[in-house]
């Protein structure tokens, strides 16, 4: 184990009892009077939430003092939001400081009980998860997939809707998602596109919606992502490019620059180098039909960084940086989907490394588990006592971050 020298991880310890400036005066509801932000430490650039800021560093651990302080919860608190859906949420210390926890268990075989994406109503914006809720009718939540924030606003992944289908996917490099089958079982797994044109096989679809393009590849707009999209798409690339315009299945504009900000009429294909070398010999007036799917027929899909538990084993290393933590998980034994949150960066709750996040959900009972997007991101929200939707968390922004997507809880008396 990584060991740092005493006098860092002695001002960690006080830094965590201590705490930091107080946050925003509109904290939303979960949060005391008296609970403050921790300043985060600056040790590295790996991805745990799409805001990309640094976390706090874990003090590292002999076995000896992890053994002396071991975890011990308090303040337990469960109630029952719907039949088959359950919030607990927990205090918890040990040797590294304070957690705040927040689970929601779902057991999936119960009627009337739904899981599913939700979004803002298109791919290309962003909304608050209570908001995102509410207008489903779910009674319960959390943040779904990390997005290109401060940008599209895309999310980076695969969503899929049970209810409304397909808004966005890519063929590799961001593939890890919680899927439904057909039959509504959960699973864990890697869901990536495919997709061709059908009257030229040749040229294949990487990306359908995405927030870019992948170099050498094709993808394809629909009204789903909103209006035309401009050069964030191609990462800024402006030669070498290709965009088509399709309606009614025929090509109607072929054009050597992107046109952003118009009104998707049927779809928009974007090329870049090799994808739009192929693009430029389709000439206006060529029928095309393009299709796409994805892999195993998945009925409902969202995806995430990494997986933390495969098969009851751990798949993560990082024990590094300290974050809020948003995850999901698959208990076989129970017959439960468990919606995880950690609080983070504020004084009564110091944020989870990802090891320590995995472990949690392995305690829990997951067989399975996929981190999602964190840090500010971060939100829970449940139906309350008063049969309204709150707030159950406390995301360390001081207020709801607009994010892209989340997965909602619903229930209807069968």
């Amino acid at each position: 184990m990584r060991t740092r020298p005493p006098l860092i991880a002695a001002a960690l310890a006080c830094l965590l009892a201590a705490g930091a400036p107080a946050l925003a005066q509109d904290r939303p509801a979960g949060a005391r009077a008296d609970e403050q932000a921790i300043q985060p430490v600056d040790s590295g650039h790996l991805r745990h939430s799409s805001d990309r800021e640094p976390g706090l560093l874990a003090p590292a651990l002999s076995p000896r003092q992890a053994l002396l302080v071991p975890a011990r919860r308090t303040t337990t608190s469960t109630r029952q939001i719907a039949p088959g859906v359950r919030y607990t949420t927990w205090d918890q210390r040990d040797a590294r400081g304070p957690i705040r926890a927040h689970l929601l268990a779902i057991d999936w075989t119960t009627p009337g009980v739904r899981i599913d994406y939700r979004n803002p109503g298109s791919v290309a914006a962003t909304d608050d998860v209570l908001d995102m809720v509410r207008r489903s009718g779910g009674i319960a939540g959390v943040n779904g997939d990390f997005y290109d924030i401060g940008n599209t606003g895309a999310p980076l992944g695969v969503g899929m809707s049970a209810a409304r289908g397909l808004y966005n996917a890519r063929a590799s490099g961001w593939n890890s998602a919680f899927y439904l089958t057909q039959k509504g079982r959960p699973e864990i797994g890697t869901v990536p596109l495919r997709g061709v044109i059908k009257q030229h096989p040749q040229l294949t679809i990487t990306n359908v919606n995405s927030h870019f393009v992948a170099p050498g590849g094709i993808g394809v707009y629909t009204p789903r992502w909103g209006s035309t999209p401009g050069y964030q798409v191609t990462q800024g690339q402006e030669q070498d490019i290709r965009m088509l315009v399709v309606r009614d299945q025929v090509v109607v504009a072929n054009k050597a620059k992107l046109d952003p900000g118009h009104h998707i009429d049927g779809m928009v294909l974007v090329g870049r180098g090799e994808g739009a070398a192929g693009l430029r010999r389709l000439k206006k007036g060529t029928k095309l039909r393009a299709n796409w799917w994805l892999k195993d027929d998945p009925s409902m899909v969202i995806t995430g960084s990494k997986f933390l538990i495969d098969d009851g084993i751990i798949q993560v290393v990082d024990d590094t940086e300290m974050h809020p933590r948003t995850a999901i998980g698959i208990d076989r034994d129970t017959h439960e989907v468990l919606l995880l949150v950690i609080d983070g960066r504020q004084s009564f709750s110091r944020g989870y490394t990802m090891v320590e996040l995995a472990r949690m959900m392995m305690d829990l009972g997951a067989d399975e588990a996929l981190n999602l997007d964190g840090g500010g991101s971060t939100t829970m929200v449940a139906r309350q006592r008063s049969g309204s939707l709150g707030v159950m968390n406390s995301p360390s922004d001081g207020f709801l971050r607009h994010v892209a997507n989340s997965v909602v809880v619903s229930y209807h008396q069968p």
